[in-house]
């Protein structure tokens, strides 16, 4: 495995807080990302903007500004993580779709692959730049964009189940479930669009929860306790 792209849900960066940042959740991503990095690894990060925003939710405001509103969201959150990044010595880079004058670069893929291969933490922010596209598309991809080997999914639950074991305490987790059986089942990893994109382009997930000991590094080294996605 030579790169990996990261997605972080907002909410699991709020941790506990459940809204804006929570700085011990933030540092330690950051010290396992250095890690990571330092092992020669290469990281993309995208990050959701749940924590500051769920326009979706609102039956007053225009689905497009609501979008654009949450691409904003998203914008903050790898401005702000990235700043955390860098103050454990790591370096990093903020890309978005659209100019965002001097805070963030253009995003091109020859940009992108550059700055990875040069170490750097490489954020994709704002979404792909267009409403009605979940940063999950956008995950997705950046992820075949810029030939990823996995995405990992880091979430506020550790896995996969057939149902949401918040309302079901009998839900099944899965160890292992392909694509198509997310499609068919409407098991919600990520949504629809994404899904077929991952599908078409055979790119596997591995999904697991944020808020663990060395979850991501868990994840990359094979100790994994989560769910892997297959294609």
């Amino acid at each position: 495995m030579k790169r990996v792209l990261l997605k972080l849900s907002g909410e699991a960066l709020a941790g506990p807080k459940k809204t804006g940042f929570d700085e011990p959740t933030v540092m330690g991503v950051a010290d396992q990302v250095k890690q990571l990095i330092d092992s020669g690894l290469e990281v993309s990060i995208v990050i959701g903007g749940g924590n500051f925003w769920r326009g979706r939710s609102s039956e007053n405001i225009d689905r497009t500004m609501a979008d654009q509103i949450g691409m904003l969201a998203t914008i903050m959150n790898c401005i702000y993580v990235s700043e955390i990044f860098r103050s454990v010595g790591l370096k990093t880079q903020v890309m978005t779709p659209f100019s965002c004058g001097s805070f963030t670069k253009l995003f091109s893929k020859d940009l992108a692959n550059e700055c990875l291969s040069r170490g750097e933490v490489t954020f994709f922010a704002g979404g792909t730049g267009h409403p009605y596209f979940s940063t999950d598309t956008a995950t997705v991809l950046r992820a075949i964009e810029i030939e990823a080997d996995v995405i990992l999914l880091a979430k506020s639950i550790d896995g996969v189940y057939d149902s949401d074991p918040k309302d079901n305490p009998n839900a099944k987790k899965y160890g292992e479930v392909s694509i198509q059986e997310v499609i068919d089942k409407k098991l919600g990893v990520v949504d629809l669009t994404a899904s077929i994109l991952c599908m078409e382009n055979k790119m596997p997930m591995l999904v697991f929860r944020l808020n663990e000991t060395d979850s991501i590094i868990r994840s990359v080294n094979g100790a994994f306790t989560g769910t892997k996605v297959t294609v």
